[in-house]
């Protein structure tokens, strides 16, 4: 929703500053999510100034051009090249000068420059109303009628109007606030400012040659219905300080009538609706709702089939208007209006919200219908909008003021003890200060007492029915940050932070490894004693045996989930399934220290071809680095960033990494020993990690951090290292954030190689660096700089040569 400052100011009369404004809406509940500067006329006619024709002759080689010298204020005279048809000298004319920038109504803006035109001199423009945003017409230029001195800023004749404008975030419960002056009276609360609505004191009925007899038949869902008939008007464009307002919000303007009808909704909160009176047959306003199935066409000019229980405002005969959503096409105001009926009513909330949201049909209107409006302000808006009606349109009011009203709507009445507000906000607030706050919101106090009072909150105020109501009321208006927190907080003031679900990490995790290309498999926790005494890679004597073995071959339970997976393979390759890539959660088990432990683990395993053979991809066998860019997927999963790795020691890899945080082993990954394989009989090349499940869901979430998505673009450049083979990627990496940490965000290994070219013990490295600076966009002077030093040093520190 926006509200412009200056509208805002018709209501109640504020000195303070925007952003003091937009700090108290926000801690009133009115939360200001943006800014925005509103100009009438698009950049605010900057550049553009008044000007005397001084001299005017045809252009001698063009016959639609003039030669023109103009006064714009300056010593000299400005010569300027015209190709409007209108041009004479004598004439006071608005001209853009050089530099300035015009905003026309149709097109692209554009600057003006100095220039010749067929060889002649031309400094500046002289405008048409369309070029500089003023209006549509290109008939030829502005001839000002003013007395003005040549110079004189434009803006200074036409004194566009500017302004600012809040974008405010407005919670569905507060319907009291969808408007100016709802915001205003908000404002009235934390400042203590008086607030005043429009006068109506010049309304009167001229005559009532017009009558409309209005019949409202299903006073449920509308308890109350106002309106008056206007005759002789006539349909215009809007004046200007009426658009100025619409388009300050971001209406676009209609016509004068409309325009009005729109103008005190968004002033003051009550929708009203203006009929063609000349439609209303047989003089008759019927609120009722129509057969199932009854075709109606709204101002879209789609046709609807209505529901049984969609409220209409009919004539004698048929449906005008969907009540407080949307008009009908034939009864709307149109050019050749010269009589309407203009309606002001409150309709229920649920029924405007079932029918609005049956047929998709969301409004200006039907957005405060469905919430709640004022029943109190139907009459009040209906006088105010025909005044102005009267005023921009002409006409006369034609009728009494029609208000059919059979129930009256009460006040809500909420008794409020003071311990029950010191409870709840955790301070004792003054009680002058609480009374002071509920009047300045409307909200009146009767039987007070020491104990407490009775509240008498109007019917606009939808979201105040109980005591907890009245309260949050107080607190919003006293400030929540006044209220200190106790120096020793207890769980009654800060949430529980759930402990992380093991079963719903276990899950993720199984989800993202199988949508990755893995399978998973569960395997019995008993085993064969040989598994450990043939490799001699486990203790013996830390098997937990079974006392009731079933048979040799499940004599102990496992101490490794590695050999599982091996059998798993086995049989699959047996039977030609040759390309396999399993994952395991499951336990191991420990004779320790005299007596018996388990350990959860995650075991992956992979063996085969990447993928499966296709003609438009390669299907090369899985590698030590496919495996590790699985894990390394699988950390940052768990938000693990700052894992080390170093090679491996375990015995049952041919080569690989332990994986460790701050000193705690959290797992080991590698390419599997053949003596390992050749137990299972498998003879395919595997890669396993096993990993430590209880420690990983440990570290889960631990340091999840925020940072805010930098505004200035990335900048990446390629080196090529030629280093040892015994260098590792994560002594690059290490003296990368060493040397420019703060500009280098990523680096990347696009290409290994190694052979005859680059020499014996050597391997060339194609590196990529992500450069980004968080506060600026990078210079080349800059980044020079940071690959220069990076350079450097991985000369000095590791012996790179760097190929170019």
């Amino acid at each position: 929703m926006k509200i412009s400052l200056d509208w805002l100011k018709q209501y109640i009369d504020l000195n303070e500053s925007v952003e003091e404004i937009s700090d108290v809406l926000t801690s009133t509940g009115l939360e200001v999510e943006g800014l925005e500067d509103f100009e009438e006329i698009k950049g605010g006619l900057e550049g553009l100034v008044i000007g005397e024709v001084l001299t005017c002759e045809k252009h001698p080689d063009a016959d639609k051009l003039s030669k023109t010298t103009v006064d714009i204020g300056d010593e000299e005279a400005s010569p300027i090249v015209c190709g409007a048809p209108n041009v004479a000298a004598g004439q006071k004319v608005v001209v853009a000068t050089v530099g300035a920038t015009l905003y026309p109504v149709s097109g692209d803006s554009f600057k003006i420059k100095k220039a010749k035109i067929r060889g002649e001199v031309s400094l500046g423009m002289i405008c048409a109303e369309d070029e500089i945003g003023l209006g549509e017409s290109h008939d030829g230029i502005m001839v000002l009628d003013t007395d003005l001195p040549n110079g004189t800023p434009a803006k200074d004749y036409f004194k566009p109007s500017e302004d600012k404008v809040f974008e405010i975030g407005l919670t569905p419960n507060r319907a009291d606030a969808a408007s100016h002056f709802g915001v205003a009276r908000d404002l009235k609360a934390a400042y203590g400012h008086d607030v005043s609505l429009p006068d109506i004191s010049d309304f009167s009925v001229d005559n009532n040659s017009k009558p409309v007899e209005v019949i409202v038949e299903n006073t449920e869902a509308c308890p109350r219905y106002s309106g008056l008939t206007i005759s002789g008007v006539k349909i215009t464009s809007s004046p200007s300080w009426l658009t100025a307002r619409l388009k300050s919000i971001g209406l676009a303007p209609i016509n004068n009538v409309v325009d009005i009808t729109n103008y005190v909704l968004h002033s003051l909160g009550q929708p009203l609706h203006a009929f063609d009176l000349s439609k209303v047959t047989g003089d008759k306003i019927v609120v009722k709702t129509l057969p199932e199935g009854t075709p109606f066409i709204a101002l879209d000019e789609k046709e609807r089939k209505l529901n049984a229980k969609d409220l209409m405002i009919c004539n004698e005969f048929e449906g005008m208007c969907i009540a407080g959503v949307f008009g009908g096409i034939e009864s709307g105001v149109s050019d050749s209006t010269t009589d309407i009926f203009l309606e002001s009513a409150y309709f229920s909330a649920d029924y405007v919200r079932n029918t609005a949201t049956r047929h998709q049909l969301k409004t200006d209107a039907s957005f405060r219908f469905e919430r709640g409006t004022d029943p109190n302000m139907t009459v009040k808006a209906l006088k105010w909008a025909a005044i102005l009606i009267k005023e921009v349109a002409g006409g006369e009011i034609s009728s009494d003021v029609i208000d059919v009203y059979p129930e009256t709507i009460q006040d809500f009445i909420i008794p409020v003890k003071y311990k029950n507000i010191d409870r709840l906000v955790g301070v004792e607030i003054p009680h002058d200060r609480i009374k002071e706050i509920l009047t300045n919101l409307e909200i009146g106090i009767q039987d007070d007492t020491d104990e407490g009072f009775t509240c008498v909150v109007p019917p606009y105020r939808v979201d105040v029915t109980r005591e907890a109501d009245i309260v949050e009321e107080i607190l919003r208006v006293y400030g929540y940050n006044n209220i200190e927190l106790s120096q020793i907080n207890g769980t009654s003031y800060l949430a529980n932070y759930p402990s992380p679900d093991k079963d719903k990490i276990q899950e993720k995790t199984g989800l993202f490894l199988s949508s990755n290309g893995f399978n998973e498999m569960l395997a019995n926790s008993l085993t064969t004693p040989d598994y450990v005494e043939k490799t001699g890679y486990w203790n013996r004597e830390e098997s937990v045996e079974v006392l009731n073995k079933l048979s040799e071959d499940l004599g102990v339970m496992r101490q490794t989930l590695v050999f599982s997976a091996l059998e798993a393979m086995r049989y699959n390759i047996n039977r030609k399934q040759t390309n396999l890539k399993f994952f395991e959660f499951g336990r191991t088990y420990f004779k320790l220290d005299g007596g018996y432990k388990e350990f959860e683990k995650l075991s992956i395993s992979m063996t085969g071809a990447k993928t499966e053979e296709s003609w438009n991809v390669g299907n090369g066998v899985v590698e030590f680095h496919d495996l590790s860019l699985i894990i390394q997927k699988l950390l940052s999963k768990f938000n693990i960033k700052d894992a080390d790795s170093i090679p491996t020691e375990n015995k049952m890899f041919e080569y690989g990494l332990d994986i460790s945080i701050n000193n705690v082993l959290l797992g080991s990954f590698g390419k599997l020993n053949k003596k390992v394989q050749k137990l299972v009989d498998v003879s395919q090349e595997v890669f396993y990690a096993e990993l430590d499940w209880s420690k990983l869901v440990k570290q889960y979430g631990k340091k999840i951090t925020y940072k805010e998505v930098s505004k200035f673009p990335e900048v990446r450049r390629d080196l090529s290292l030629v280093i040892d083979k015994n260098v590792t990627f994560k002594e690059i990496m290490e003296i990368a954030k060493k040397e420019s940490k703060r500009l280098v965000k990523r680096i990347n290994v696009f290409s290994v190689y190694e052979g005859e070219n680059i020499g014996e013990g050597k391997k060339s490295y194609a590196l990529s660096f992500i450069l980004q600076d968080d506060n600026k966009t990078l210079n080349d002077k800059t980044i020079d700089k940071t690959m220069k030093s990076l350079i450097s040093s991985f000369e000095n520190n590791i012996g790179a040569l760097i190929r170019k």
